[in-house]
C-alpha cells in the first residue's frame, strides 16, 4: 500500500491509494467534508478488497496531500449567504465529481462501483447523474438529495460546527475529538483514542481550515438533484443512521425514494460516522449492490 498522486488535466493533483488486485472490479471510496482518505479506515478497505474488489481511496481536493486551493478564502459570512441562497462557491459538487472521474481516467477504469459518505454521497450522486456510464453501482451513505427540506442538521450541532476552527495542532485535535463525539454513533461508540489518532493523522497529512470551509460552501450551494436521481438505472443502495444529527434521516429516505429500485438500509444507533462494528454491514451492502450490477463478491 503506497500513496500515489494522479496529476489531472484540470491542474488538480489527487493523492490516492489502492487495495486488492488491479484486475478486480473497482470500488471508489469518496469521503465527506474535510475528510482525507484515511477516514476510510485501512482495515475497512482491506475487508472490501478481500471480497474481490480493487479498492481506491483518495484525498479530495483541499484535503490531505491533494491540491489545496488556498487562494480562495471563505468566511462565515460567505457560509451564511450561501445558506440563504446567495453568493457563489470557488467550486461545486460537479467539480469534485469531475475530480473523481479524472482519477478513474488516470487509473484506466471505465466503470466503478462508487461509495460515498456525506458530501461523498452527494459527489457520487452527481457522478451517476452526469456520467451514468461510468458508475456501475452507487452506495450513498449518510447523505441527501440537495433539497433543503430534507437532510437538515439538528440544532445541537450548528453552533459547534460554525465556530472558528483553531489552527494549532493540539487545539484542532481537541476540538475534533469533541465534534466526533457529538455526531458519532451512540449505539456504536468509538473510543477517544481512535478519535485522537485520526485527528492527529488528519492534521499531519495537510489539514487546512480553508479546505473544510470550501467543501462546506460547495455543499451549501448544491442543486436539488431529486428529479435527476429519478433517471438513474444502475443499482443503488442508500445507507443512513437513524441517530444522525448532521444529515437527518429524511435525507436518506428522500434519496432512496427518488431513485427507482434503490435499497434503503436504515441503521438504529448509527450517527454520522463509520463505526467499526458496522464495517461488515457496509461491506455487505457494497458487495450485494455490486452483485446487482454483475460483479458478485468473491466467495
Amino acid at each position: 500500500m503506497t500513496e500515489r498522486v494522479a496529476a489531472l488535466p484540470s491542474g488538480i493533483d489527487l493523492c490516492f491509494e489502492t487495495f486488492g488486485d488491479d484486475g478486480d472490479p473497482t470500488v471508489l471510496l469518496v469521503m465527506g467534508v474535510g475528510g482525507p482518505m484515511g477516514w476510510w479506515d485501512t482495515d475497512f478497505c482491506r475487508m472490501l478488497a478481500d471480497r474481490g474488489y480493487r479498492v481506491v481511496r483518495y484525498d479530495n481536493r483541499d484535503t490531505g496531500r491533494s491540491t489545496k486551493l488556498e487562494g480562495f478564502e471563505v468566511t462565515r459570512v460567505d457560509l451564511v449567504r450561501a445558506w440563504l441562497g446567495l453568493g457563489k462557491a470557488p467550486y461545486g459538487l460537479d467539480d469534485l465529481a469531475d475530480d473523481a472521474l479524472g482519477l478513474l481516467d488516470h487509473l484506466g477504469v471505465d466503470r466503478a462501483h462508487v461509495v460515498g459518505v456525506s458530501m461523498g454521497g452527494m459527489i457520487g450522486q452527481t457522478m451517476a447523474i452526469a456520467h451514468p456510464e461510468r458508475v456501475a453501482s452507487l452506495v450513498s451513505m449518510s447523505s441527501t438529495t440537495g433539497r433543503r427540506r430534507v437532510g437538515y442538521q439538528h440544532p445541537s450541532v450548528l453552533k459547534p460546527f460554525l465556530a472558528n476552527v483553531p489552527l494549532d495542532r493540539d487545539a484542532y485535535v481537541t476540538r475534533t475529538i469533541r465534534g466526533s463525539a457529538l455526531i458519532g454513533s451512540p449505539g456504536f461508540p468509538t473510543t477517544e483514542d481512535v478519535h485522537r489518532t485520526r485527528a492527529e493523522e488528519t492534521y499531519d497529512r495537510g489539514w487546512i481550515r480553508g479546505g473544510s470551509l470550501r467543501h462546506t460552501l460547495a455543499v451549501l450551494t448544491q442543486p436539488d438533484r431529486t428529479r435527476d436521481l429519478g433517471d438513474l438505472t444502475m443499482p443503488v443502495a442508500v445507507v443512513h443512521g437513524l441517530r444522525d444529527p448532521l444529515v437527518d434521516k429524511s435525507g436518506g429516505r428522500a434519496t432512496a425514494a427518488a431513485i427507482p429500485g434503490a435499497e434503503l438500509l436504515e441503521l438504529a444507533g448509527m450517527g454520522h460516522d463509520l463505526p467499526a462494528p458496522l464495517w461488515r454491514t457496509f461491506v455487505d451492502v457494497v458487495a450485494r449492490t455490486a452483485a446487482r450490477a454483475g460483479d458478485p463478491p468473491r466467495t
